[in-house]
């Protein structure tokens, strides 16, 4: 197999080139043996910390005993301790942080101003106690000899007077800042003052800005320094907009005029970034008068190579000219569109004045910042004449930054060209076939808008003349970016080109783009860049309006992926239809994809079926029932094969995931069912509550009523009964005279048995009642007229006597109750009226119904006062005959 057998040469010196020799040398020293403890016995013990011991104990214990690393450490730890117990934090840890920065290191004090930063622009602290013992922290190392430390504390400081109140900050801050303004004070205080009048000028009125604060501002604005004037310069516009714009006009304007001729070009710099951020503060009179001369100005000086004014300038010449454009003339915007012209050019071959390369090409790049303000600024109809010469000159640049630049502002120039689009033609293909990626990279940021904007308000018969030019340089694009390793960029060119579907015929779309699409789809190895070309050729098939070409893409994806002889591109496939639930209906998907995508559960190869399994889910949410109940079938039936025949524990493990995670979709839908079922439950119940309720009033209503009608009835009744029982006591009356006369009557035989039966006669007339109800009648009334009679009567009456006395007696009970009967009938009568008007209505049920049962309770009542009554008769019966037996007894003994 192999050529010859390899020799093995004796050790000895390396040989071979320096840098081999240097790296292995290195590699040497990485080698070497290291000491396995670094720390003596006494350093462990000394660097022991009892476990006892809580955060806040532990780090007062090190920050007292601990070495310099220990108590770095609690320092940079301290917003965690404040989080968790801030009082207890502040009470002991932090006067001991005090203890500890006295004489520090700058590691320590670094580590201290970043803990207090943190802390408070964190928002931790919650009164203002806190940070007031840190703000007499910073103040005291404020002025530390290390500038670092120094602008460190600054920093912490400046976040702390956003937290303070105004009198902490004017008796803690702003006091000692008279003092250190004055020049007897180190450079560094003085430059610490100037940032401090800016920060606070934001927490105070204006009439305190004014008076207190604008003096001092003053006097470092015309401090001996440049540092010092330059750094208050820029705190001049926060102090403006805390006082505002008329003091602006008459305090801070000549301030910011006399420092812009200074004799320090950074002085002038920083004067002029100054007064240009104040322009919308100023109205059309301060801008014609104060800012359109020092414009002109800064124009002139910049002719005269000062670098750091033509850089300011180049940065805000946009702003510049869109601001003043109502306040300038003609001439005077020639003279500006003139100077932007030089500006681009800064720093070529072709110009006289040669400057530093990077401060040349910084200047070039923000002219091409400014070119969608300049383009705005002349007029798009003056474009081709008055821009484009120099937008040319900078999509053409030398430097690839100054092509990036305009490469990402090209976007905002064709919106704003509309109609005249069709100019920068050329400058689209430059950018398009540059050599340099990251000119591709920033055009690809916005070339969906460009394309959109280029292939739809461009003139049409011109653009089918440029229409191959243009689409040839985007395939050779894409070519350049997919043969180089930038994968990142090959998919956001893939991305982007997914909007040709929208803006190309379909005919060519299809003959030029999908092609190429699909070859990176099969050919590519890279997975985003795949899954990339897959998104944006599942968005030409879906905007293609040609059936057969649809179809034509159709059974491409199937034969060359779904049916591919490479795992590979059957995993694509299933990709493909990942991607295509989210573009196409879902008709479509179960059309042409789902079919296809089921029948790799028969694939040899085990990462397709995995990767089948995790699309499952995905698939089963895109049926519905019942049209897709075949493909829903045929989904079961998948599922049930990868259950009985599948091996690989992997596929194995997911399928009873989605088994399992479809037995919860069924529980969910049964619960679903329940709660539903619920919610309608509790809705019926609360109708049935609130007609409940309506019911009860509306019962209650009835019953009101009704109870007036009753007591009215009772009235009536009650009058009526007075009449009857009055008019039978005369009756009674009358019937007890006639049988008193009939007894007092000489007793003779025929007189009597010839009246006896007219008597009987008449009383069976007049009662009306049966044989046996009269004789029980009869009896009942004759034992009690005769115990009445006994215990009343001393004389001895004759048995035919008491008879007639007995019937009579029986005579006037029999129509007192026959009237006590009509009485109750007629009560029962109008009971019953009563009780059929309240059955009326079907909401009065219950009460109709406690009303049968009060009335069958009084039935029942009645039935056992009848039953006691006829109990009692009967009594009564047995003892008259036993009276009467006695009598026969003693009459016949008699005799």
């Amino acid at each position: 197999m192999f050529p010859g057998r390899m020799t093995l040469s004796p050790p000895g010196p390396p040989s071979g080139p320096p840098e081999e020799l240097q790296e292995l040398q290195e590699l040497a020293f990485i080698e070497r043996p290291i000491r396995r403890s670094l720390k003596t016995a006494e350093e462990i013990d000394q660097l022991t910390v009892d476990e006892d011991l809580n955060d806040v104990e532990r780090a007062v214990y090190l920050l007292s005993v601990g070495q310099e690393v220990q108590r770095a450490s609690v320092i940079s730890n301290l917003p965690s301790l404040v989080r968790q117990n801030p009082a207890e934090t502040f009470r002991r840890v932090v006067p001991k942080v005090r203890e500890v920065l006295n004489g520090a290191g700058a590691e320590i004090q670094l580590a201290a101003a970043t803990s207090f930063l943190t802390i408070l622009q964190d928002d931790i602290i919650l009164i203002h106690t806190h940070t007031y013992s840190i703000l007499k922290t910073v103040l005291l190392h404020l002025n530390h000899r290390d500038t670092v430390v120094s602008s460190a504390w600054l920093e912490t400081l400046l976040s702390a007077i956003n937290a303070l109140p105004k009198e902490t900050i004017k008796q803690e801050v702003l006091n000692p800042l008279l003092y250190q303004s004055q020049l007897s004070h180190s450079l560094q205080a003085r430059l610490a003052a100037c940032r401090i009048l800016g920060k606070a000028s934001c927490k105070f009125d204006s009439l305190i800005v004014k008076k207190e604060l604008l003096p001092l501002a003053r006097s470092l604005s015309r401090d001996t320094e440049s540092e010092v004037r330059v750094c208050m310069c820029r705190q001049l516009e926060s102090m403006a907009r805390a006082i505002g714009v008329e003091d602006t006009r008459t305090e801070l304007l000549p301030e910011l005029l006399e420092l812009a001729g200074d004799e320090e070009s950074s002085v002038r710099l920083a004067a002029f970034d100054s007064i240009i951020s104040l322009m919308e503060m100023m109205d059309g009179d301060d801008r014609l008068h104060l800012l359109v001369p020092l414009v002109m100005s800064a124009c002139d000086a910049s002719s005269q190579v000062d670098e750091g004014v033509m850089v300011s300038l180049s940065f805000q010449f946009g702003k510049l000219c869109s601001g003043l454009a109502g306040s300038l003339s003609e001439e005077q915007k020639t003279f500006l569109l003139q100077k932007f012209q030089v500006l681009c050019i800064t720093g070529l071959p072709t110009e006289e004045n040669q400057m530093d390369v990077g401060e040349s090409t910084l200047i070039r790049c923000n002219c091409c910042y400014n070119l969608p303000a300049m383009v705005a600024f002349v007029d798009p109809a003056h474009f081709l004449c008055d821009i484009h010469p120099s937008f040319s000159g900078l999509c053409s640049d030398p430097e690839v930054s100054v092509r990036r630049s305009v490469a990402a502002s090209f976007h905002q120039v064709v919106k704003l060209l509309e109609s005249n689009v069709h100019v920068v033609h050329k400058e689209l293909l430059l950018l398009l076939q540059d050599s340099a990626l990251e000119v591709l990279d920033a055009l690809m940021n916005h070339l969906d808008e460009t394309l959109e904007l280029v292939l739809s308000r461009g003139d049409n018969l011109i653009l089918d003349n440029k229409l191959p030019e243009l689409l040839s340089a985007l395939l050779s694009a894409e070519q350049k970016v997919g043969s180089s390793l930038r994968w990142r960029l090959h998919e956001k060119l893939l991305h982007r080109y997914s909007c040709l579907s929208r803006l190309l015929p379909g005919e060519l779309l299809h003959q030029t783009f999908s092609a190429r699409i699909f070859i990176i789809l099969t050919t590519n190895k890279v997975l985003p860049v795949q899954k990339e070309a897959a998104r944006t050729f599942c968005t030409f098939l879906r905007y293609n309006r040609k059936q057969e070409q649809r179809q034509e893409m159709m059974e491409r994806l199937i034969q060359d992926l779904a049916q591919g002889r490479s795992y590979w591109n059957r995993l694509r496939f299933l990709d493909v239809c990942e991607i295509a639930t989210e573009i196409f209906s879902r008709k479509y998907f179960n059309k042409h994809f789902l079919i296809p995508a089921l029948e790799l559960v028969h694939d040899p190869v085990a990462n397709v079926r995995y990767k089948l399994c995790q699309l499952l889910p995905r698939l089963r949410s895109s049926l519905r029932l019942p049209a897709d109940k075949l493909l829903l079938q045929k989904l079961d039936f998948c599922v049930q094969k990868f259950l009985c025949r599948e091996k690989d524990k992997d596929v194995v493990a997911m399928i009873r995931k989605f088994h399992k995670r479809h037995d919860w979709d069924l529980l969910d839908q049964k619960k679903e069912k329940e709660e539903m079922l619920l919610l309608e439950m509790e809705q019926l119940e609360r109708q049935q509550s609130d007609g409940k309720l309506n019911s009860d009033k509306h019962m209650e209503r009835k019953r009101r009523d009704s109870k007036t009608s009753l007591s009215s009835a009772k009235s009536m009744s009650v009058s009526s009964s007075t009449g009857s029982s009055s008019s039978g006591k005369e009756t009674r009356k009358a019937k007890l005279s006639r049988s008193r006369s009939l007894s007092s009557q000489p007793t003779s035989s025929k007189p009597v048995n010839s009246d006896r039966p007219l008597k009987v006669k008449d009383l069976s007339g007049s009662s009306g009642l049966g044989k046996s109800t009269r004789d029980d009648s009869v009896t009942t009334a004759h034992f009690t007229l005769t115990t009445q009679s006994t215990s009343s009567m001393p004389v001895l009456i004759r048995s035919k006597t008491t008879s007639l006395l007995d019937q009579a007696s029986l005579l006037e009970q029999r129509e007192h109750r026959k009237s006590t009967l009509d009485h109750r009938t007629g009560n029962r009568d109008q009971r019953n009226h009563m009780m059929e008007h309240r059955t009326s209505s079907l909401e009065e049920r219950e009460h109709r119904t406690s009303t049968l049962d009060h009335r069958d309770h009084r039935t029942s009542t009645l039935g056992q006062r009848s039953k006691t009554m006829e109990r009692g008769s009967g009594m009564k019966d047995s003892q008259s005959r036993k009276l009467s037996m006695n009598r026969k007894s003693n009459s016949l003994q008699s005799e």
